[in-house]
């Protein structure tokens, strides 16, 4: 029985037939199916291919063509020269600077021994050139170079640079001083009272004892001087003062000479002796700034304390010492009835209470009144 069926042909119904028939033309219409959709794909790949293809040449064709047009647009140029001094010799080893416009980085080289520079391969465009040597005026020269251009600079001449000689003046210490009290003997009351003995400058410069000498003299000798000792002998004469000298003519002029010898003593003891073997500073300085109280106490306290030579603010030896040692020299000349221990410190006192009295006036009035003061930008100059 199995024999029989693998060898006997199987019979096929209609039904069955019908059925492959109809298997078998589906088969077909699918695969055409798919051989269409291969083809649509295969055309779209070539669209893109060709797409890209195009993309890739033309701007590659594009640089062919400017690529081509370029060296004949931008061909780079060269720029010589020859440098001579002033009397017609070429320079050697002059250095020559190559700037260009576009800020591109400079170049540099130095002339050959027969004076003459070349830069190659220069971009056409605005060019400067500037050419140095020692002791001898830089020149800068200014072009424009063109595309292929073989450009020769016109004769570069360097002339001799002119020999500057900076001199420096400095003044010494006694320079500026001395500058100073010039200026300090320009300084009078109402244009008339020597005020010499003020400085308006909180740093000057301190003195030498020369110079404490000189302003203690030129203090002494001055015209005021002379006629404000003859007011003050007429007004001791008028109230009988110093009686022992008596009264007329000369009576007067003891008062006068006793007078003019307490000043110049008194001047020269506690403003150049004193000062310049205690080396301190017989000016008073203005203060002008501050309190009205802290201007007030500077101006009581001048008599007792004063600048050194140092700059720093010390006792005031020199003046205390000069006011005491001139009231005992006076006791050598007045009258006997105007000597004595007591009247020397008397008057010793009364003379420190005169300078603070006096120095009240220079921190708050005189100033207003004295038409030359000598200011800082005065010192300066």
């Amino acid at each position: 029985m199995v024999w029989h069926l693998l060898v006997r042909p199987a019979r096929v119904t209609s039904q069955a037939r019908n059925y492959w028939q109809v298997r078998e033309r589906g088969g077909q219409a699918l695969r055409v199916t798919n051989t269409r959709r291969q083809v649509c794909r295969l055309r779209q790949l070539g669209l893109v291919s060709l797409m890209f293809l195009v993309a890739a040449v033309v701007p590659a064709a594009a640089r062919q063509r400017s690529g081509e047009q370029l060296p004949d647009q931008q061909a780079s140029g060269t720029i010589s020269g020859t440098i001579d001094d002033l009397t017609g010799a070429v320079i050697a080893g002059a250095q020559v600077r190559l700037t260009r416009g576009d800020r591109s980085p400079s170049a540099e080289m130095l002339t050959d021994d027969l004076g003459q520079f070349s830069f190659a391969n220069v971009a056409p465009g605005a060019f400067e050139l500037s050419v140095s040597f020692p002791d001898l005026n830089t020149q800068v020269i200014s072009g424009i170079v063109h595309p292929g251009e073989a450009y020769v600079v016109p004769q570069v001449v360097l002339l001799v640079a002119p020999q500057v000689t900076q001199v420096t003046v400095t003044l010494t210490q006694v320079e500026v001083a001395e500058v100073q009290i010039k200026d300090q003997e320009k300084q009078r009351v109402l244009g008339i009272i020597p005020n010499f003995y003020v400085s308006y400058l909180p740093d000057a410069v301190a003195l030498s004892s020369k110079q404490k000498f000189e302003l203690a003299w030129r203090s002494s000798v001055d015209p005021f001087t002379f006629i404000a000792i003859g007011a003050i002998a007429g007004g001791q004469q008028a109230g009988n003062e110093l009686s022992g000298y008596g009264q007329g003519a000369p009576g007067y002029a003891r008062r006068y000479g006793a007078s003019y010898g307490d000043v110049v003593i008194g001047t020269f003891l506690g403003s150049a002796i004193m000062p310049s073997l205690l080396k301190q500073d017989p000016r008073y300085f203005f203060k002008g700034t501050g309190s009205k109280r802290s201007r007030l106490l500077h101006a009581l306290s001048s008599p007792f304390m004063c600048k050194g030579d140092n700059g720093r603010w010390q006792p005031n030896y020199s003046y205390v010492i000069g006011s005491f040692a001139t009231a005992g020299i006076a006791h050598s000349y007045y009258p006997s009835s105007n000597r004595g221990a007591g009247l020397v410190g008397e008057t010793a006192l009364i003379r420190l209470g005169e300078n603070a009295v006096a120095s009240v006036f220079q921190e708050f009035i005189v100033r207003k009144l004295t038409p030359k003061v000598a200011n800082r930008a005065q010192a300066e100059q």
